[in-house]
């Protein structure tokens, strides 16, 4: 359990202080222990609300009457339990601040200023589209100021009125005990306005739904997952506040040819048994046209051949991945006599081939 300071000793004076020199130590101290003036400092933040949780007490005759007969007990008893934050104390001694240096209550009032919500737009490209960038024009529904009253919600001549049941602070308060308790205005809504001559093209809400075309760069080398921010293409703000943003979300449509892997491409081509044999030169398809490929001879089933710099655009702004082609081995069917017997040929070729090289590994561990 913590045991507080003598709010005597805490705002350095005694007993019979007056009200002026009560009010005089503690802007000394409040001066000295700001969070203004003390930014990140926690001893200096509980300094500043252990004087003003004091001068609370002191500077109310009653609340000082009750802890000068009982004490921090007393006060508890009575339902004091201290300011509560920051929040609580500008309210309580705002004004007083405001005497000492210039701020206080006006810092921590509250603001009907909002800022606009955040929008969603999911956009579809084709594949080249993501590889080269483009430029997309899209149709956001969203909301925006009204022209009509130009956002105070009253139609054209009017303006709206402080609020007669907070008196315009968008705060109600009440009294419990020795504390005030202040809750959200419920007439105005904690905006400290009402309106008696509402806009007849908004309805007095400040908004309405407009349909707008934003235009948004697609920067090369984007893909699916990748998000795009248009910073103050959101809903408008409220009361003044700034306008949110819109979030692009990119889905990438798959290619016939392509598959893209991280900026590299993967692409197939099909061959001839005879060109994988014998070897030869072929056209490919690239992102960026046609080019020739050596194939070696011999060249295998699934064997891939790497083509440098033709891949996707790094979004980074330099740089290219590669294409990378794997061979397929097509087999001939339909075959006509002579080819069977090629073929034939062919295979009696390789198996004589076969029993040779059989034969002379035979004759050599014989010798051996």
């Amino acid at each position: 359990m913590v045991t507080k300071r003598d709010y005597y000793e805490v705002l350095s004076v005694d007993r019979g202080v007056t009200e002026s020199e009560l009010k005089k130590s503690y802007r000394k101290l409040a001066l000295k222990y700001h969070p203004d003036k003390n930014p990140g400092n926690k001893e200096a933040e509980e300094r500043f609300k252990e004087a003003s949780e004091a001068y609370a007490v002191l500077s109310d005759a009653k609340k000082r009457r009750i802890y000068d007969q009982y004490g921090h007990q007393g006060l508890e008893g009575a339902g004091f339990s201290g300011a509560r934050g920051f929040d609580d104390i500008f309210s309580s001694f705002g004004d007083i601040f405001e005497d000492f240096f210039g701020f206080g209550s006006r810092r921590r009032s509250r603001s009907s200023a909002r800022r606009g919500s955040d929008l969603r737009y999911d956009l579809n490209l084709e594949f080249m589209e993501a590889a080269f960038g483009s430029e997309k024009n899209i149709s956001v529904e969203k909301a925006e100021t009204c022209p009509t009253c130009r956002g105070n919600g009253c139609n054209p001549g009017s303006q709206p009125e402080v609020c007669n049941y907070c008196g315009g602070t968008g705060q109600a308060t009440r009294t419990q005990g020795f504390f005030t308790v202040s809750t959200t205005c419920p007439s105005c809504h904690g905006k400290g306005k009402t309106i008696s001559d509402p806009c007849s093209n908004c309805n007095g809400s400040t908004q309405v739904i407009t349909e707008k075309t934003v235009s948004v760069k697609i920067p090369a080398g984007v893909d699916s997952g990748s998000r795009l921010r248009l910073t103050g293409e959101g809903e408008a703000g409220i009361d003044g506040g700034p306008p949110g943003d819109l979030y692009v979300f990119i889905h990438v449509k798959e290619h016939e040819k392509f598959i893209r892997q991280n900026n590299d491409i993967i692409s197939m081509i099909q061959i001839s048994f005879i060109q994988a044999s014998l070897g030869d030169h072929v056209k490919v398809s690239t992102l960026y046209g046609e080019e020739t490929l050596k194939i070696p001879k011999g060249t295998q089933y699934g064997e891939t051949f790497r083509l440098p710099g033709k891949g996707i655009p790094s979004l980074r702004g330099y740089g290219k991945g590669d294409q990378i082609i794997q061979v397929q081995i097509a087999t001939p069917t339909n075959l006509n006599k002579k080819q069977v017997a090629l073929l034939n040929e062919f295979s009696r070729l390789e198996a004589d081939k076969f029993k040779n090289k059989l034969k002379n590994i035979l004759k050599g561990n014989a010798a051996n």
